[in-house]
């Protein structure tokens, strides 16, 4: 008889990883599946749920489990993690009635998140939420399908999230975890971490929403449908699953309160474990991966999808294979702080802690001297002054954090957690293994399977390098931070004018 394994899953904004581990957290296969999103409008963010999270989930099993030479009955466990939050309506056949909207890089709810917050009080929003509402949350988006889709919202009979999506069709029950389902504002309460119908009349009846559970709790098994699509065998234990960013957490260890998971994506996300909650506007009060914790959540809207913009538009001349490698090498010839080039990151809104769907790029001190180099590293180190006020935030609100763990793409290579590092002066920590969030995924596998503790984890976080600050550059970024922010400030009337001109 072959080694149990483990599978988990990941669907994250622009493509799919999966990865197969032994219990023992040995990585002994992978696959990716590239994917793209929607932006049907400027400050919409869409992806289909069948063609693109569905879809995916199936092409990865098949993948990884072709008999070549895993097979399905070697899978001990199964744990999806996805984009989130998102709304995504269903019938009463459990069907998709439209693309799913996306987390907080979607920010068509803006007229809604001032309409509930007018409606519910801002105090009383942050002391039932613990946060205030943003692009993140969901309740606006639910009130904005209600009242530009009427249509949509008459047939809906259920709602879900894109990782809640995922382990539905893996299993036909309906279940979200609590990290996810915080951001369903103001649907949950924080203080009990369970669905409240307080404000349902003002959103959507709580019945129509998923049970909820801790990311490591058993969901439910495989059914017949999902094993013949899959591969997978009927019955296969599957976990609730979380949000990427939670499972990034998980696979870097990040799991003890004072730990802080940096992810470098397409989006910036971090997740600080916490043993209280704390409130803050700046920030979103959320439910831990495991029971009884809480994470304090923020992210930055537009970062590795910036480098791509840069990448496509600026280096097409470039091999695609080599094109990032280039970009890299050549940004760290250029001198910090980019010959006085300072990029305002928001080319899609922004997210914590300034929390302005209506914010936009902004690449001030340009020259005939710049070139293409200076705007990536200005890039670059436009993420990490963003990086840095989430942190700033996190402090100013007694949430102090002892260590700070890397994950993601953008982790790799050096340069850029480097900059990060410089410009906030703090350490930073990437392990050995950084698959990303499948590979925590694989973890919470084994938890709903009962093969693994959560003191486990240990185990399975092997190796380190630190990235310390340099001590020059850290001065030179301190003259940019402030006018990182003043800069913000001295254009934001002007940024906004101009998006409403643009519709």
């Amino acid at each position: 008889m072959s080694e149990s394994l483990l599978l988990g899953i990941d669907v994250g904004t622009g493509s799919t990883k999966g990865v197969l581990t032994t219990v023992q957290g040995e990585i002994v296969a992978t696959a990716t599946v590239e994917h793209g999103m929607d932006v049907p409008r400027p400050g919409w963010a869409e992806q289909d749920a069948d063609g693109v999270w569905w879809h995916d989930v199936v092409a990865v099993c098949r993948e990884l489990l072709d008999g070549g030479p895993h097979r399905s009955e070697d899978v001990a466990g199964v744990a999806v993690s996805a984009i989130g939050p998102c709304l995504l309506p269903l019938d009463g056949e459990g069907r998709p009635l439209r693309k799913g909207i996306l987390y907080g890089v979607d920010t068509r709810a803006t007229q809604e998140i001032d309409e509930l917050t007018a409606a519910i009080g801002t105090d009383e929003v942050l002391a039932f939420s613990k946060m205030a509402f943003t692009s993140q949350a969901i309740g606006p988006k639910i009130a904005w399908l209600r009242r530009h889709e009427p249509e949509v919202w008459a047939g809906t009979e259920r709602l879900e999230t894109a990782s809640s999506y995922l382990v539905y069709r893996l299993t036909g029950r309906h279940v979200m975890d609590r990290h996810t389902a915080s951001h369903w504002m103001p649907l949950m309460e924080m203080e009990t971490l369970a669905w409240s119908d307080r404000f349902a009349d003002l959103v959507a009846p709580v019945e129509m929403l998923p049970r909820l559970g801790w990311s490591d709790e058993l969901a439910g098994t495989v059914s017949a449908v999902a094993a013949e699509e899959t591969g997978l065998a009927p019955g296969t234990p599957v976990a609730v699953g979380a949000v990427d960013a939670l499972s990034e957490a998980i696979s870097v260890g990040a799991v003890q309160p004072g730990d802080l998971m940096v992810m470098y994506g397409s989006t910036t996300f971090f997740i600080l474990v916490l043993d209280r909650p704390l409130a803050d506007p700046r920030v979103w009060m959320t439910a831990g991966a495991f029971e009884p914790q809480y994470a304090l959540a923020a992210g930055m809207s537009t970062t590795g999808s910036l480098t791509k913009w840069i990448r496509d538009e600026f280096a097409r001349e470039l091999p695609a294979g080599e094109a990032y490698a280039t970009l890299f090498d050549r940004a760290a010839g250029v001198p910090v702080g980019s010959d006085g080039l300072l990029v305002l990151p928001y080319f899609s809104g922004e997210r914590t802690p300034i929390n302005d769907p209506n914010a936009r790029g902004v690449i001030a001190g340009l020259t005939l001297a710049h070139g293409r180099d200076h705007l990536f590293r200005a890039a670059l180190e436009g993420v990490a002054h963003g990086i840095a006020q989430n942190l700033d935030a996190f402090e100013e609100l007694g949430a102090p954090v002892r260590r700070l763990l890397a994950v993601g793409g953008g982790a790799q290579g050096g340069l850029w957690p480097q900059i990060v590092s410089d410009v906030t002066g703090r350490e930073q920590i990437v392990r050995d293994v950084n698959v990303g969030a499948s590979y925590g995924d694989a973890f919470l596998a084994g938890r709903a399977a009962g093969l693994l503790k959560r003191e486990d984890l240990t185990g399975w976080v092997r190796g380190e390098t630190r990235i310390v600050p340099d001590a020059a550059a850290h001065a030179r970024y301190a003259i940019d931070r402030p006018l990182f922010r003043r800069l913000y400030l001295e254009t934001r009337e002007t940024v906004h004018a101009l998006r409403a001109d643009a519709g």
